[in-house]
């Protein structure tokens, strides 16, 4: 299997390459052009400056005199270019190649060569119907008299294509072995790159196969800025992972939790039932163990009902069907109606803090019911005796809130994180009654959250408050 690393490597050595490959070409292109172009600038300017020294020398010498042979000798030696002067008929009279052995001295051009130069500059790739052996650029202009510009011959530069492609040959392979650096490096820089880049991915497929065995402890070290796309990526990976252990710790402990809620009562009817029946348990004290039994069954019984109960009001509260708009205010005040024998037999004072006006809200009635039954019963049950139980309703910002305040004893800090978890018990926490399973503020917590509600606790000096919200009616 390709790994993504050697995938992005490839196309990013692909891409590079072509993108180097069509700008050397156009370079190449364009540059031999433009060195051409200026290659035959500077053969017009010498042209034009043999032409001139040649005007002026035919004032006191004529064309063919050594002394123009000296000058176009030297400026052929330093521009690399060939020169030669013919009179108006075209023959060759002086030259820039040494005398005696000049080849050149007497040819003469043909006529279409110099029709129409008194006009125009000669500018063309040709071998000048045979006065060189090769085609060359060859630019031709003029002589003209300074006097009365009478015409005194022409004069002609050429050079090969190889000697004006010299310098553009030299810097050619300098330019070859530069863009082989340039690639060579950038190659490797990509190769270190895409191995960094793809390190994280390898440790995210190294993480995720140690999860599928089980393993939620490893986490992928955060190498890369959480605020571009990698980082964010190993951020959430990592939370990912957070949570996956926290489940799979919650998973463990709810199976330990039930395992051991169902084996105490069971355990406890087998052997009390066991001795009934061997005869271990006098027939005099049959009747106290029947009733231990008969209890123990109801416990178990009120376990498996509560779990129904729990996955029957989780289902009900998601489903949209059931909500409907009610008056907060007036449920809030019968469920504390069931509630006045217990608080006056606890001695607590009772505050309802309710609007005067009907507060409309839209939920599923029964699911809230079981909510602020469940709050108010475990208030209850918690709350010191002669203490105040308070329950406070009041809008905001289009949400009804809902406060249950009691005072007795505190949650510890340690305890708040996990009071609405499934089956979370604590000698000092807020299960919802000491013979319960904890799964009371479980189910809380999950209707709130299938109405997409809020819900709070705080827990400090005494004073305990669960507060949550519902959505008023007219603001969806």
């Amino acid at each position: 299997m390709k790994s993504i690393y050697l995938r992005n490597f490839t196309v990013t050595t692909v891409l590079l390459s072509v993108c180097l490959m069509l700008l050397a070409v156009s370079f190449i292109g364009i540059g031999r052009t433009y060195l051409i172009e200026d290659y035959r600038r500077d053969m017009t300017a010498s042209a034009s400056e043999v032409a001139h020294t040649a005007s002026a020398v035919s004032r006191v010498s004529p064309l063919s005199d050594w002394v123009l042979s000296m000058t176009i000798g030297s400026i052929s030696g330093s521009t690399g270019n060939h020169i030669f002067i013919t009179d108006p008929d075209g023959v060759i009279i002086n030259c820039s190649d040494r005398r005696p052995r000049c080849e050149h001295i007497g040819q003469q051009l043909p006529p279409e060569i110099l029709e129409g130069m008194e006009m125009r500059e000669l500018d063309q790739l040709t071998d000048l119907s045979g006065i060189y052996p090769e085609k060359r650029y060859v630019t031709g202009i003029p002589i003209n008299a300074e006097t009365n510009g009478e015409l005194l011959g022409y004069c002609f530069v050429s050079s090969t294509i190889g000697n004006m492609l010299g310098t553009w040959t030299n810097y050619l392979t300098w330019s070859v072995i530069a863009l082989f650096i340039v690639s060579t490096v950038a190659i490797l820089l990509i190769l270190v790159s895409t191995k960094r880049m793809a390190r994280p991915l390898d440790e995210i497929a190294a993480a995720s196969r140690k999860f599928a065995r089980g393993d939620f402890s490893v986490r992928v070290r955060q190498m890369q800025d959480t605020t571009d796309e990698m980082g964010a990526l190993i951020d959430s990976f990592n939370k990912m992972a957070d949570s996956l252990e926290q489940a799979e710790k919650r998973r463990t402990e709810f199976i330990a939790n039930i395992s051991h809620e169902l084996r105490t009562p069971m355990t406890t009817i087998a052997g009390f039932a066991d001795g009934i029946l061997d005869g271990t348990v006098p027939a005099d004290q049959e009747r106290k163990y029947l009733i231990s039994i008969r209890d123990e069954t109801r416990r178990l019984s009120r376990l498996v009902r509560d779990m129904l109960d729990v996955s029957r009001m989780k289902s009900q509260a998601a489903d949209s069907s059931h909500r409907t708009t009610f008056d907060l205010t007036e449920l809030i005040l019968q469920i504390l109606l069931s509630f006045e024998s217990r608080a006056t037999k606890k001695n607590l004072d009772v505050d309802p803090q309710l609007p005067d006006s009907h507060l409309m809200v839209v939920a599923d009635r029964d699911a809230i019911t079981r909510v602020i039954y469940n709050l108010l019963d475990n208030a209850v049950k918690f709350a010191s005796p002669g203490s105040c139980l308070t329950i406070r309703l009041y809008k905001d910002s289009g949400k009804a809130y809902v406060s249950v305040k009691d005072y007795g004893e505190t949650i510890p800090p340690e305890d708040l994180p996990y009071i609405f978890d499934r089956f979370h018990k604590s000698d000092r926490s807020r299960s919802m009654d000491k013979e319960g399973v904890g799964l009371g503020l479980y189910l809380v917590k999950s209707i709130i959250n299938a109405h997409d509600e809020d819900i709070a606790v705080r827990s400090e000096d005494g004073m305990t408050e669960f507060v949550f919200t519902l959505t008023l009616a007219g603001t969806q």
